[in-house]
């Protein structure tokens, strides 16, 4: 996968999670990433209601976080342009419910590498050795990986753990959308989903449901 393209992986549209979804919704979570200090004027109304804010990395500026933090409770990690002024942690483990999510702004394995370890895919069968290794730097508990810095997005499970890139809602790079993210918690699973900053993107991948607690 070239390093222009998206992760399409474990797409399924709303109308096949609407029979798979058990429960009543308990938490509503945003995912962002690279503003680069960078706050859209429609991102603050598209997270009205969340429950909670996660910011990957590269946030760029303390006016921003303020900004972000009037919408809903922020939790950031530091980017690797993200001055140290803005003290923030490398990593969060970070707990919602029943759901444990671990913050980075950059994987130790790059993005597409990653999408070529999908659950299910040929790479995963046949060489699990170097993937089993990535999957162990991460707390056995934690369900959701939350990362940033491609700007691409990315939504996919490896070893059932959901990793999920929201993309860049900062100012526009290169052909690669602006988007961010939002985790839905239920009882029984979490469900990650991509929207476009700009409206409707068929571009984009879908959502992913993942059970918890099995």
């Amino acid at each position: 996968m070239h390093s222009g393209s998206l992760c399409y992986v474990l797409m399924v549209g709303k109308r096949d999670l609407e029979g798979t979804v058990p429960g009543t919704l308990m938490m509503k979570i945003g995912l962002i990433s690279d503003t680069h200090g960078y706050l859209d004027p429609r991102l603050p109304g598209l997270l009205a209601g969340v429950d909670s804010i996660l910011h990957a990395g590269d946030v760029g500026s303390r006016v921003l976080q303020e900004e972000l933090e009037r919408v809903a409770p922020l939790r950031s990690v530091r980017g690797n342009v993200d001055p140290p002024e803005l003290n923030l942690p490398p990593s969060l483990t970070l707990r919602f419910e029943n759901l444990q999510v671990e913050i980075q702004h950059q994987l130790s394995v790059p993005q597409d590498e990653l999408e070529r370890w999908v659950d299910g895919s040929a790479l995963q069968k046949s060489s699990p050795e170097r993937a089993a290794q990535f999957l162990e730097s991460f707390d056995p508990a934690t369900s959701v990986v939350v990362f940033g810095h491609s700007h691409r997005p990315c939504l996919l499970t490896v070893g059932h753990k959901l990793f999920f890139n929201p993309g860049s809602t900062g100012k526009k790079r290169f052909s690669l959308p602006r988007c961010y993210g939002l985790l839905e918690l239920f009882p029984r699973g979490v469900r990650g989903s991509i929207m476009g900053l700009e409206g409707e993107d068929g571009t984009l991948p879908g959502s992913v449901w993942l059970p918890l607690g099995e």
